[in-house]
């Protein structure tokens, strides 16, 4: 009967641990939505609408060429000789001689009726400004695995501290028991040390877990722009059906914004290409002038007057000594490099892709196993915690049990922690957004 009051207190200390283990309800950080805030945060997420602003003006500027020109230009000069009529005319009158100093001040206007060369430069600007966007979501994308290393090491930290509590407890209500023996007389004063020397050790190992999450934690704050505390819960998805899905679809997935920027780079090209042929086409504008000036239109005369022409210009150079042609050629070039950068990127994707897969696989089958090991070490503890109670194994004994199976335990939380980020992992290497 004397075990009685023990039994009593062992009961409600487990009902007390069991309560404790249980997490919190309540709001939880998702991994796609700090990926997201850490893409909106970077600095380099306000380049979009810089680009989009230096491809405005550059389009007004081409709009500007279509529009009238005007020049305005003065001139005054002295020259060493002027024409001169050789021979007198008939009563002996000589031919008036221009001055050797003239004046010329006119306004010249110009405007262009057929240019081959706008419309296709037009078409290449708007390609440069597909691929520099697609060139800056593809710079960006890295910044979601900063945040899966930041979210995953705060996660791993949360389910140890979550483990050490658990096993914290158990150890708190076996040390009343044990206090409630020496009491009686009936154990050491060694027994309860030991148990309340093994509850100060792993309250240790949970301030340094607690740490590492606050540097994760830490890192995810600076990487979003929102703040993160001790009480912040983090929540990772069941992506099972999402692997599933993609692996079912591996050989044809390029959803990565590499290959979108790999298609906008031989879009521009292809553009480039049509805007080198344009400027090989003839040109045709109008132009007019009007002036005043010593002389006007009249080379022999040595009066100021006003004068005005107009006319049309064409402009054609049938003739370029091959430049067009190795033009043509260098962008060719640049669509074969574009082409193997691409090759290239695949095979680093497919190599990783094939690592991240593995890892699945193991640790999938790892988690099957890892909840049997539980069983067993806690099907282990049980009868230890019982002969413990009646006094047969000492207090290192049960540390030793509980150790066995903290360390299953944990094990099992850090292989589906190490899961879900292998899982993720993947999707973000085929380019797949988690949410």
């Amino acid at each position: 009967m004397r075990n009685a009051p023990l039994a009593l207190v062992l009961f409600v200390s487990l009902v007390s641990a069991r309560g404790s283990a249980q997490t919190p309800v309540g709001d939880t950080l998702r991994l796609g939505a700090l990926q997201d805030s850490a893409v909106m945060r970077d600095p380099r997420g306000r380049e979009l609408a810089l680009l989009m602003e230096q491809s405005r003006l550059r389009q007004q500027n081409l709009t500007a060429e279509q529009r009238p020109t005007l020049t305005v230009e003065g001139q005054a000069q002295y020259q060493s000789a002027v024409a001169k009529i050789p021979f007198s005319l008939p009563g002996g009158i000589s031919p008036p001689t221009p001055p050797h100093d003239t004046y010329d001040a006119h306004v010249a206007a110009g405007q262009k009726l057929y240019d081959p060369t706008i419309g296709a430069r037009r078409a290449v600007e708007d390609a440069q400004l597909a691929e520099s966007e697609a060139r800056l979501r593809a710079e960006l994308y890295p910044l979601r695995q900063n945040v899966n290393d930041a979210f995953f090491a705060a996660l791993q930290a949360q389910s140890q501290i979550a483990e050490l509590d658990h096993t914290i407890t158990d150890l708190q209500a076996q040390q009343r028991v044990a206090a409630a023996r020496v009491r009686e007389g009936t154990a050491l004063p060694s027994e309860e040390k030991a148990l309340r020397a093994e509850i100060l050790r792993r309250r240790q190992s949970v301030a340094e877990a607690a740490a590492n999450r606050r540097a994760a934690l830490a890192i995810l704050t600076d990487l979003t722009g929102k703040s993160y505390d001790s009480t912040t819960l983090l929540g990772a998805s069941d992506l099972a059906v999402e692997v599933a899905r993609a692996r079912d679809s591996l050989p044809v997935l390029r959803t990565r914004p590499e290959y979108e920027q790999f298609s906008r780079s031989r879009a521009l090209l292809e553009q480039q290409e049509r805007a080198r042929k344009a400027q090989d086409l003839p040109k045709v504008s109008a132009f007019g002038r009007a002036g005043y000036g010593r002389p006007g239109l009249n080379p022999l005369s040595t009066k100021f007057d006003n004068y005005w022409l107009t006319g049309v210009q064409f402009q054609w150079a049938p003739w370029t000594w091959g430049t067009g042609r190795r033009d043509r050629q260098i962008l060719e070039l640049q669509r074969q490099i574009v082409t193997a950068e691409e090759e290239q990127f695949t095979n680093t994707l497919r190599r990783g892709v094939e690592q991240d897969l593995a890892n699945i696989d193991r640790l999938e089958s790892a988690i099957r196993e890892d909840d049997e090991i539980v069983a067993l070490r806690e099907s282990i503890l049980t009868e230890t915690r019982a002969r413990f109670n009646e006094g047969v194994v000492t207090s290192a004994d049960y540390v030793d049990r509980q150790t066995d199976v903290l360390s299953a335990r944990t094990s099992r939380a850090l292989h589906r922690v190490e899961l879900a980020q292998a899982r993720t992992r993947f999707l973000n290497t085929l380019g797949i957004e988690v949410r």
